[in-house]
């Protein structure tokens, strides 16, 4: 049985030591109460600070539970921009957060299947990701009958023009960007994934290439492949080998939807999405408060058959990430290296060139290379080499630079990654 407690209340000013209300004591009291409940409202503020107090200017949103991620909806309001055909594929539709509060976005990029139509089949995760903090590009394609490699081509040529020519240019992260795909479109991912290192997430769901010749072992971009138990399209067997081909150093999983076919990607789907979300947080955001959903296991596996990860997932800028090395400012630009990933034998690079007070109409970086390192590509940029000195010229489109803006390019290299101290110079 339960101790019940019952309290006497004596009359006030009675002999039990209790101060009356107008006393010195009840009043300290009072003033000892008060400053006890601020301190606790404070520690409570520190304890929910915002993203940016956290050290990571791109977390976005609260502090993500396992119900909200597999909500239909994030914390932002959204709109949509209609694109034209052009710039390399055949138009599509822009989804984006309307606040402008809180700098720039990630961005994604989502291609559909063989003979499909993003509007068709993907519309409906354009305004679901925009919520939760992206931009969202959906892209048709030129043909419907468009092979994989055009799609991941289109995907990114969507991209550039996103980042560069959009209406809604000014909102992008063009550091931060990634790539969907289904079936023939999740093939055209992953090679969009091979063609450009330089993203930062990439996502195939259950990605299967018309002539099935796909390969994954100079991949470098953390990539998702999602498949279902009961595609007969895609098969499981089919997407176990092609994941078998990914190298052990890329950060990667593997997920099986139980009882799914080849079009439960084709309307709303919570149990992709709330997977799907976390992986896009982690490498675009590099927001770390999403692996919990994900490591050290599935925080919720309901609808998932089969669960292949590489835990720890480990964001750009986390643990184990170098620290960038800034070149000294002055000067009419800088150039700001840091190593986006590495591996046994390589590494892949990143170099930020930042425009100083003045407009800029062209730049030029060098660096020193050491140690038996060599650039195998370079991409945002056109590369030379003399003796131990790289040179890196800016492509026609990304030259002029307005006074404190910023572009990257980034490259693959052979050997062993090490601080560098890079200059840049503008005609």
């Amino acid at each position: 049985m339960a101790e019940r407690i019952t309290e006497h209340q004596a009359p006030v000013g009675a002999t039990t030591g209790r101060a009356g209300p107008g006393s010195p004591d009840r009043l300290l009291q009072r003033a000892v109460a008060a400053v006890a409940a601020l301190a606790a409202v404070i520690a409570l503020t520190v304890a929910t600070w915002p993203a940016s107090a956290a050290g990571n200017p791109y977390q976005r949103g609260p502090d993500p539970t396992l119900a909200s991620v597999a909500a239909s909806r994030g914390t932002f309001a959204t709109t949509q921009v209609s694109v034209p055909p052009g710039n390399g594929f055949n138009g599509g539709t822009i989804y984006y957060p309307t606040d402008t509060s809180q700098g720039t976005w990630g961005a994604v990029a989502i291609v559909p299947g063989y003979t499909a139509l993003f509007a068709n089949e993907e519309a409906w995760m354009g305004p679901w990701l925009a919520s939760f903090g992206f931009v969202v590009i959906g892209v048709e394609t030129n043909s419907r009958t468009d092979s994989a490699d055009a799609r991941g081509t289109e995907l990114l040529a969507a991209l550039d023009y996103l980042t560069q020519k959009s209406p809604v240019h000014d909102r992008v992260d063009a550091a931060r960007l990634s790539v969907i795909g289904h079936s023939a479109g999740g093939a055209g991912a992953l090679l969009a994934a091979l063609q450009r290192p330089s993203l930062k997430a990439a996502v195939g769901l259950a990605p299967g290439s018309p002539v099935g010749n796909l390969n994954l072992s100079t991949d470098r971009v953390p990539t998702m492949i999602m498949g279902g138990q009961n595609d007969t399209v895609v098969t499981p067997s089919y997407l176990n080998g092609l994941y078998a081909t990914m190298p052990a150093s890329t950060q990667s999983v593997f997920i099986q939807l139980a009882g799914a076919d080849h079009l439960a990607y084709t309307h709303p789907n919570t149990t992709e999405m709330r997977l799907l979300i976390p992986w896009l947080k982690i490498f675009l955001d590099n927001d770390t408060r999403y692996t919990q959903f994900l490591c050290p296991a599935l925080a919720d596996s309901s609808g998932v058959s089969q669960y292949r990860s590489k835990c720890p997932y480990v964001p750009p800028g986390g643990p184990g990430d170098p620290t960038p090395t800034p070149t000294p400012p002055g000067g009419a630009c800088t150039a700001t290296y840091r190593t986006v990933n590495s591996w046994s034998g390589g590494y892949q690079g990143e170099v930020t060139v930042t425009a100083g007070n003045a407009p800029i109409n062209g730049w030029t970086v060098r660096w020193n290379v050491s140690g038996g390192q060599t650039i195998s590509q370079v991409w945002n940029g056109t590369v030379s080499t003399s003796g131990s000195t790289v040179t890196v010229t800016n492509a026609s489109y990304n030259g002029s630079l307005q006074a404190s803006a910023s572009t990257t390019f980034g490259f693959l290299a052979n050997g062993t990654p090490s601080a560098l101290s890079a200059t840049c110079t503008s005609p």
